[in-house]
This record gives C-alpha cells, sequence and structure tokens, in this order.
C-alpha cells in the first residue's frame, strides 16, 4: 500500500518539473488493440451519471457529456504495455463544453467482482468508482486548476492520492497526446512528450480494464493504441 509519508510529500509538488526523467524503452513494440474510431463503439462500454452521448464515427470518439462518465474498453491488459491516444477539449459553445477533466482509469478490476469488471453496475458518478482497485489519473480536473494520480484501493471514500500539480493544463481546442505505461512497478503518464507522472509502486496493479473518465465536458478522442513493450535484461539486449 502507498504510505502516508510518500502521500504527504509527494503531495507537496507544485508542477511536473519535479519528476525525473526514467522512460521505458519503445523498441520491439507489439501492437495489442486499436480503434480507428471508424466502426462504432463496440469494442467500449459507457457508464454515464445523467445522460449524454458517447459516439464514434469519422476517427473520433466523441463524449459529450453532462455529468460523469467512464467509456470502458471492453478487453483487459497484463504485463508490459502502453496506451496511447490523442484527446482534444472541445470548446465551441455546446452546453457542456467546459474544457477540464481528461481523465483516465488503467489496471482498473472492481474489488466487488476482481475477474469481471462489468458483472457490477456502476453509473457513471465517480464516487460509483471507489470499489475499485486502479490507478486514475486526472489532467485539468476540477475545472481545469489541477493534475493529480491517485491510486485507488477498493475501500469506498477512499482514494489515496499520490501525486497533486498545478500543471499541465488543458487548453481549449488544443490536442494532448497521451501515454500511459504499466511495466511492472512502474508507472507514467506523458502529455505531449512530457513526462508527468512517474511512480513505482511496491504493491502495484499489474492487469485490469482502461478507461476514458470525464464528468460534465466535451471531448475528442482519436488514435487509440495499446501496445505490449520490451525492455532491456539483464545483459542488456532488449526483451
Amino acid at each position: 500500500m502507498v504510505s502516508l509519508a510518500v502521500a504527504v510529500t509527494t503531495t507537496l509538488s507544485t508542477g511536473a518539473a519535479a519528476v525525473p526523467e526514467r522512460q521505458v524503452p519503445l523498441h520491439h513494440r507489439q501492437l495489442l488493440a486499436a480503434d480507428d474510431f471508424r466502426h462504432g463503439t463496440g469494442q467500449w462500454q459507457s457508464e454515464l451519471e445523467r445522460g449524454g452521448s458517447v459516439t464514434a464515427k469519422g476517427g473520433v470518439l466523441d463524449v459529450d457529456v453532462p455529468a460523469g462518465a467512464s467509456v470502458w474498453f471492453k478487453r483487459p491488459f497484463s504485463g508490459r504495455y502502453e496506451i496511447d491516444f490523442t484527446a482534444t477539449p472541445v470548446s465551441a459553445g455546446g452546453a457542456n463544453d467546459r474544457v477540464s477533466d481528461l481523465n483516465s482509469f488503467w489496471n482498473a478490476r472492481d474489488s466487488r467482482s476482481p475477474e469481471d469488471l462489468f458483472a457490477t453496475p456502476r453509473s457513471g458518478a465517480l464516487a460509483d468508482h471507489d470499489y475499485l482497485t486502479t490507478y486514475y489519473a486526472g489532467l485539468g480536473a476540477n475545472y481545469n486548476t489541477t493534475t493529480r494520480l491517485r491510486r485507488y484501493a477498493g475501500v469506498a471514500g477512499s482514494r489515496p492520492l499520490i501525486y497533486d500539480y498545478t500543471s499541465p493544463l488543458l487548453t481549449a481546442n488544443e490536442p494532448n497526446r497521451i501515454r500511459l505505461v504499466s511495466d511492472g512497478e512502474h508507472i507514467q503518464y506523458w502529455d505531449d512528450g512530457e513526462l508527468v507522472f512517474d511512480y513505482t509502486d511496491e504493491e502495484p496493479y499489474t492487469s485490469g480494464w482502461f478507461a476514458f473518465r470525464t464528468t460534465w465536458s466535451h471531448f475528442h478522442i482519436t488514435d487509440f493504441r495499446v501496445w505490449r513493450i520490451g525492455g532491456r535484461s539483464k545483459d542488456g539486449h532488449c526483451a
């Protein structure tokens, strides 16, 4: 579990510049999954707190919601892998065009049904996800004022905070290229080539489901890819 000392120390950070720049090698990547968003939303399952729309056409996943929403990829992943996608906060005068909350769950399991995430019903309300064991990143959350990493422990009312930053944040109508790295004990979150979170977990979550997460917002998401990543063995060769 994450110690209180770690949580308190890292919460005092105010920007991503303090994060050490360790990067998982990209050699020998193998494509595990992809969606070009030209054939509907069959690979996804949405949890919507108060309705809204989640549609895929023309190469874009359009998430336009008035409250909480989690859009889950139906297939879980395990081992050493990376998730890449581009997300653009839409600001064009729409009712939900609030530039905020480009969030993600990954390596998620529901403690009430750990082998099948979808066996336990959830709404799109954030509190309804407290029973997850998962990593959770929020880029530009809280009305685009915070960027945080949490490690949910599957306990109602508890969302342990790992990092709490005031940058980077979102810019209206500007794309964010996101990379999530799950490499055993090593977790990374990248935004447009900038390393935002670099976390070593002594008791890591190494498998589970991924979701786009947001609340009262409008996003266009493109180019979703999941890769098996290789690293270097003890003799220096790529795995």
